[in-house]
């Protein structure tokens, strides 16, 4: 009998370290895939972090089919071919769109005729502001937004010259593709951009594929000699 007790312990005592050991193994195998899983959120964190330490904001992208009236920037002068809208708060029969004609000058109501050629939309809202006050309004609050730019044109070696309208961010090469292609005789690397001054001079620079137009440029493709 004591044989046998004494065996029975040496059972027991075996069997219970084996018992822990595999408890544990099976608890550090449980904690293994969470600490991985968890991993891959340390190098988000630290990418994220310069940004919000410098304290700049993501730059914000304009929405698909956003106006040119919202895209034309302050410096933009009007010329002939132009049309804008015209707001008087309170006002709505002085409210309304209106064009820049080939002199320059717009027709507006109670105003007349006013040279709106070679002005921003800022200018011509101080011009519109000192027209109708004190006569006919007082203080009156006016904004100008272009709603259309006026065309540009391009000529020389393309297969299509003439006067397109003008699309915010064009290039000399997307005006060539416009007007249908270079012609075999083209200087598909070289052109001239003949532009309206503030002063009214035009202005004749060299140009390259990638540069920009604005409304009324002129854009001659050279032809080559050989």
């Amino acid at each position: 009998m004591q044989t046998r007790h004494t065996l029975r312990t040496v059972k027991v005592s075996a069997i219970v370290p084996a018992m822990l050991a595999v408890v544990l193994l099976a608890t550090q195998a449980m904690a293994q895939p969470a600490s991985q899983g968890a991993a891959p959120s340390q190098p988000l964190t630290q990418r994220a972090a310069p940004a919000a330490a410098s304290g700049q904001a993501a730059p914000s992208q304009a929405a698909p089919g956003q106006s040119a009236a919202l895209k034309a920037d302050d410096s933009y002068r009007l010329g002939s071919g132009d049309r804008v809208r015209v707001t008087v708060y309170g006002q709505p029969e002085l409210t309304g769109e209106y064009a820049v004609d080939g002199g320059g000058q717009m027709s507006y109501p109670l105003v007349g005729q006013i040279r709106a050629g070679g002005m921003t939309a800022h200018e011509l809202e101080r011009a519109l502001i000192g027209k109708l006050s004190p006569d006919y309004l007082k203080n009156p609050s006016i904004s100008v937004e272009v709603l259309t730019f006026r065309p540009f044109y391009i000529v020389g070696e393309v297969r299509t010259p003439g006067s397109y309208p003008f699309v915010n961010g064009m290039t000399v090469l997307n005006a060539v593709a416009l007007a249908g292609g270079f012609t075999y005789r083209a200087r598909e690397n070289s052109f001239y951009v003949t532009r309206t001054g503030e002063d009214g001079a035009k202005n004749k620079v060299s140009a390259g594929a990638d540069a920009t137009i604005l409304p009324g440029d002129i854009i001659t493709v050279r032809e080559r000699y050989f």
